[in-house]
């Protein structure tokens, strides 16, 4: 808890506190000055003397037990306001000497001016332990500054006016170039009178209601512009005027002109329609509504063929439909009403089109895979004849694939009595020779035409794996030769000897 402050009694004119103005320097001139600046930047300077004033006396009294911010507060201030001051007169010509050889010169703003010369006040008044603390306990040290500011500023050691009236003089010293402050001199004080009330520099507060902003007449417009106080009509619209700075909460919550959803969102109607309106939207789009809500219902259905159910809805059940304003209700009715009517009735010149469409497509896909199963089915069988069947290599490893081997040998089987085999058990050489040269006589067999439109065989023919080719094919049979089926029957008999091995019965 800090203690009470001395400052508080210390007398409110401080007549030393009060800089010199600058004196002509010819004799006989202009003596009457007008003082006029700008109030709203004299107001935003004087209001940094405080957080530099609280900084030099936190900053020379650390780590001293014998003294506090509050008890050098009076005699940092009086030195505050003498360096200024000097600095002020000064700072122009030294800067202009200092920045002639660098690239990037510094502001020239009177509130940037004055803001660093502050600064560098402060800094002068810092010692060994305040260094220690700034780059230690940062956080700390500032929050000794912030609370001896505020504790200053509720105790009025340095009263707003007072301030003023400094800033007004160095304002005069730094601001070169005449922008913030009048310029204009007089030779009598009537003359400067008749100045006063016409000066582009005479301060007034601003009339909005709740703001006391003091501002010069120059910039009356640009506070206007940005005055949080001042009443404004709706952004966006509507009727209401309202303060600047409660507009963006208004157009957001309350505002009848605020942009909202249809409430038909959900369903495919995207507009924007600002909440006043949302009725009106509801009756001049209710077609469309009833059309995205059939959307839903009927997704494989045409929007032409849609728009007939819309048309036949409102046709026959437009009071009913009229009156309902939620999504849910409208939808369930339009569900309820849309099965009362029937099934949709697609347009006949639609059917048409899209049989016609279908049958092509069949048509082509029919013909491309009668082509395929033909041709590879004729070559499979050539070469089946050709060459022994490779399915008969497999060894069978359990039952169902000893009954898989043993179909395949009576396949096979049955293939060589075609040929005139009449049994593998009881074939002899002579009669295999005498089959193999009735094939070759007799090659008729393989000519049969292929007229099946599926499996490329006329009703009625029977064609087996080693058969039939179709004719635009003209297979030419090869000669069997007696090696080739002596080879064929001694490993179809091997097949079956291995079948009745692994099975256990007897050969």
């Amino acid at each position: 808890m800090m203690e009470e402050s001395p400052f508080t009694d210390l007398p409110q004119n401080d007549v030393e506190l009060t800089p010199d103005k600058v004196k002509d320097e010819k004799e006989g001139g202009p003596t009457f000055h007008c003082d006029l600046c700008d109030a709203e930047l004299v107001y935003t300077i004087a209001q940094a003397f405080l957080p530099g004033l609280s900084t030099a006396c936190v900053d020379n009294t650390t780590g001293d037990v014998f003294k506090s911010p509050d008890s050098v507060a009076a005699e940092i201030r009086k030195e505050m306001v003498e360096y200024l001051t000097q600095r002020s007169e000064t700072f122009v010509a030294e800067s202009v000497v200092l920045d002639a050889g660098l690239e990037v010169q510094a502001s020239d703003h009177p509130y940037d001016i004055i803001a660093f010369l502050i600064d560098e006040f402060a800094t002068t008044k810092r010692n060994l332990f305040s260094r220690v603390s700034e780059w230690l306990l940062s956080d700390k040290r500032e929050d000794k500054i912030d609370d001896f500011s505020q504790e200053m500023e509720i105790n009025g050691f340095w009263s707003i006016d007072k301030r003023e009236a400094i800033v007004q003089t160095l304002l005069k010293n730094v601001d070169l170039k005449n922008e913030f402050h009048c310029d204009m001199k007089f030779y009598s004080a009537d003359e400067l009178a008749q100045h006063v009330p016409t000066c582009k520099y005479r301060s007034m507060t601003c009339q909005n209601e709740g703001c006391y902003a003091k501002y010069s007449i120059s910039q009356m417009g640009n506070h206007d512009s940005v005055c949080l106080y001042k009443m404004i009509p709706c952004e966006q619209n509507c009727s209401a005027s309202l303060m600047r700075r409660d507009m963006d909460r208004h157009c957001i919550t309350v505002c009848p002109m605020k942009l909202v959803n249809c409430p038909f969102y959900s369903v495919g109607c995207k507009s924007a329609i600002p909440q006043c309106k949302i009725e009106e939207h509801r009756s001049s789009d209710f077609h469309s509504h009833l059309l995205y809500i059939l959307q839903g219902i009927h997704k494989e259905a045409s929007v032409e063929v849609l728009r007939k159910r819309v048309e036949q809805l409102l046709q026959k059940y437009s009071s009913k439909l009229a009156n309902i304003r939620d999504l849910r209700s409208l939808t369930y009715k339009v569900k309820d009403l849309d099965a009362k009517l029937g099934p949709l009735k697609v347009c006949a010149t639609n059917e048409v089109d899209v049989a016609t469409k279908t049958a092509g497509k069949l048509q082509i896909l029919e013909a491309s895979d009668t082509n395929k199963v033909t041709e590879k089915g004729a070559e499979t069988r050539v070469v089946g004849f050709e060459a022994k069947p490779q399915s008969l290599e497999v060894t069978p490893t359990n039952k169902d694939s000893i009954e898989a081997v043993k179909a395949e040998i009576k396949d096979f089987e049955a293939k060589l009595q075609s040929l005139g085999v009449k049994s593998l058990n009881k074939v002899s050489k002579e009669g295999l020779k005498t089959k193999a040269t009735d094939v070759e006589a007799k090659p008729q067999s393989l000519e049969n035409t292929i007229t099946n439109k599926d499996s490329g065989v006329a009703p009625g023919t029977t064609v087996n794996h080693h058969e039939a080719r179709p004719p635009s094919l003209e297979v030419t049979p090869k000669k069997v030769s007696e090696a080739t089926i002596e080879n064929s029957v001694k490993d179809v008999e091997g097949k079956v000897r291995l079948s009745k091995v692994s099975t256990g019965e007897n050969w």
